[in-house]
């Protein structure tokens, strides 16, 4: 079963062979697996990762836990690419010893929400071979968005929100712009603030730490209209 969501995303759906598994690993009960096949039963975190423990989930899989449903992200575009590559840059030069900047990782958020963003601003730590980033470890995060931006605006930027996550950019690749949303109150940031190339941008946590908007991409072009993350 598949469900669409916003943007290209769309929930991971089940075999009755993986249900079964899921049954024969002691993840699911029987009565969950019908709940599973009828797409209707959420997943925990750590019922997430046992799915991949047991080899049902492949670490190859685009996917992401939100609200307790596994979702398939996008194929990422070459624009997508270069934006990550050039703030993969950026940050690291600039926050080196200061912090750990987790490219495409997780972060676990509560006990329904494991998402996985572009960019995570972490406080450094040295277990994190051992135990998952959680919202106490942010310093802010960026997801870099064109077809994934009305799902990142969403329900995406309302877990972090409701996760208390302090500062979040989204990378507009639509219109050149970063939205930097703070001040998180329920599942809303009460503030927004836009930048635009020939602006400059520092994150809360490090204010010293300032960042040409025009640096973000390698340059101003005309997008195609097929979807690419």
């Amino acid at each position: 079963m598949t469900t669409t969501l916003p943007k290209s995303y769309t929930r991971r759906g089940f075999s009755s062979s993986e249900c079964y598994a899921m049954v024969a690993a002691g993840i699911l009960s029987p009565r969950d697996r019908e709940e599973v096949l009828a797409g209707r039963r959420r997943f925990t975190v750590d019922e997430y990762y046992a799915l991949a423990e047991v080899g049902i989930l492949s670490e190859y899989e685009r996917i992401e836990l939100l609200d307790g449903e596994i979702i398939e992200m996008a194929p990422i575009g070459e624009m997508h690419n270069d934006s990550t590559d050039c703030l993969n840059e950026l940050l690291v030069f600039s926050l080196m010893g200061r912090a750990r900047v987790r490219v495409q990782g997780s972060v676990r958020l509560d006990e329904w929400n494991n998402p996985e963003p572009d960019f995570v601003v972490l406080r450094r730590r040295p277990d994190y071979h051992l135990a998952a980033a959680t919202p106490a470890d942010v310093y802010f995060l960026i997801e870099v968005s064109y077809s994934s931006l009305q799902h990142d605006r969403g329900r995406k930027l309302e877990s972090y929100a409701r996760a208390g996550i302090p500062e979040v950019w989204i990378a507009n690749l639509r219109d050149y712009e970063i939205e930097a949303h703070t001040n998180p109150a329920g599942d809303q940031y009460q503030t927004v603030r836009r930048f635009f190339p020939g602006d400059q941008i520092s994150p809360q946590a490090f204010p010293d730490v300032i960042l040409p908007v025009a640096d973000f991409w390698s340059g101003m072009v005309d997008f195609p209209p097929e979807a690419s993350e």
